[in-house]
């Protein structure tokens, strides 16, 4: 009976909000349209409690942004058919709301606490939302699953002060999208992504941007490790904070990585960066074969990494779920602006599937979403299929890519790593026969230390294949000096 009580008490419990707050800022700002400056970073249409106010902030804030006046009369003109501010006594309301003004010093003050009600309400809904689906038995419902999506709700909560975005008008939509092209304009290189620190590559991506899904995929001993190594290493170096064009704090150059190794261990991953960036091959680090020179560099290069904010992550067979949740948490904790997975087809699905296509269809589609949802992009590494080797040219296309529908579709870039040398490699004549050895030797020279990165698909830009010079020694690709090029010049 008690339980029945607490339940009826929980639903007649008044969600918490203050009226005469809203009528005071709203006031305010159709007094003067300057306050709209002061607050737009605090509040927004959807954290106002009256529905009317909502649309009253709305069209006044739309209005404001095209730099026309909002007052009374100027929106009279597009709220006379409202039906709710009919009931609150027609245009005649909105006078009423001026003449409840208070100073543009307040402003601030009131906007913030309509901001904390609102999120007050939006965490007791999620509240009484855990509870009703946590009481609801049913076969479909894991405990599991509802923790990580309390948890994702509660992400979106605290970065964005509201847990469902829903529909957004196209003039917003339009406004971000203006933003994002004139932060590329401002920035050197003109990229609107982060740079991968790899010259030719950024040219064909115009960096890596923000909610993309990119797929890395190649054969066993292409690079794929390599290049994504490099790519997270050449981030972090670069990582700078300070402040953004909007006014807010956060990363203005380089990013921080969240890497997931699923195959290598972080100490063997670390090894690698570290090989590449003392030039010691990392075989040699293993062994712990230096010189005194090299090991000099070899510990110079750890302290500078020390403060890089790359973050691995090896726990094997992570869960897509799992895995989502992590990258939650690094962005609440330290930040995060590049996902790298290595690899794909290592990450587990929530649950089993019927089939491995349906099980990477999952994957890809979280991986998809937690690109969007964090505002980061994912690099994700897959392997390819074995019919690339059967061929005569050995370059991987679309088709090469295991359980390729998928991935293929949800993938805002597809990239493939190709170095033709390694297969020239295994294809060294006979020591007797001198003409052949000789044509072997003069191809293996003309490939040694390139390698390609094929862009097979590309939603914003072209398709193409981008060149760069690979030190295998070292495990790292770099920007390949074209002949054209003076030898001074570094590209």
């Amino acid at each position: 009976m008690a339980d029945g009580t607490a339940g009826i008490e929980a639903e007649t419990r008044a969600h918490p909000h203050n009226i005469e707050a809203e009528q005071a800022l709203l006031g305010a700002l159709l007094t003067n349209n300057e306050v709209y400056d002061r607050i737009a970073s605090v509040v927004g249409e959807s954290h106002f409690y009256d529905p009317v106010h909502a649309r009253i902030f709305q069209i006044a804030a739309a209005r404001i942004q095209k730099n026309a006046l909002a007052s009374p009369v100027t929106l009279k003109a597009f709220m006379e058919d409202d039906p709710g501010l009919a009931e609150l006594g027609g245009p005649a309301y909105l006078a009423r709301l001026a003449g409840a003004a208070i100073s543009i010093f307040a402003a601030r003050d009131y906007a913030q606490l309509i901001y904390d009600l609102a999120v007050r309400r939006s965490l007791m809904e999620i509240g009484e939302e855990i509870a009703l689906k946590a009481a609801t038995v049913t076969p479909d419902s894991e405990p599991r699953e509802q923790i990580v999506e309390a948890e994702q709700q509660l992400y979106m909560l605290g970065e964005q002060g509201s847990v469902d975005s829903g529909f957004q008008s196209f003039l917003k939509a339009v406004t971000d999208a203006v933003n994002v092209a004139n932060a590329a304009y401002q920035r050197d290189g003109g990229l609107a992504g982060v740079s991968t620190g790899l010259a030719d590559l950024d040219k064909k991506l115009g960096g890596l941007h923000p909610s993309d899904l990119l797929i890395l995929a190649g054969r066993p001993s292409m690079g794929k490790t390599s290049l994504a190594t490099n790519i997270a290493f050449n981030i972090a170096k670069a990582y700078r904070k300070g402040k953004r064009p909007d006014g807010s704090d956060g990363t203005v150059n380089g990013g921080v990585i969240g890497f997931y190794s699923l195959e290598m261990s972080a100490e063997q991953l670390a090894a690698r960066i570290l090989s590449e960036a003392a030039e010691v091959p990392s075989e040699q680090i293993r062994r712990g074969d230096m010189t005194e020179e090299e090991f000099r560099r070899f510990v110079e290069a750890a302290k500078s990494l020390e403060a890089c904010p790359l973050f691995i992550d090896d726990t094997p067979a992570l869960p897509i779920s799992q895995l989502a949740a992590r990258a939650r948490r690094l962005k609440r904790q330290h930040g995060l602006d590049v996902v790298i997975v290595d690899y794909l087809q290592l990450v587990r699905p929530a649950s089993a599937k019927d089939s491995r296509v349906n099980e990477v269809s999952e994957i890809t589609q979280g991986l998809k979403a937690i690109a969007k949802e964090l505002n980061v992009p994912v690099i994700a590494l897959s392997q390819l299929s074995r019919q690339v080797e059967s061929r005569e040219d050995k370059r991987p296309q679309l088709s090469d890519l295991r359980e390729s529908g998928s991935i293929e579709q949800d993938a805002d870039v597809v990239m493939f790593v190709f170095r033709e040398e390694y297969y020239k490699e295994r294809e060294k004549p006979g020591e007797h026969d001198v003409e052949a050895m000789m044509a072997w030797q003069e191809e293996m020279g003309r490939l040694h230390g390139k390698a390609e990165v094929i862009i097979g698909k590309q939603r914003h830009g072209p398709i193409g294949t981008v060149e760069l010079a690979f030190e295998g020694r070292f495990t790292r690709f770099s920007n390949l000096a074209k002949a054209y090029q003076s030898g001074a010049d570094e590209f």
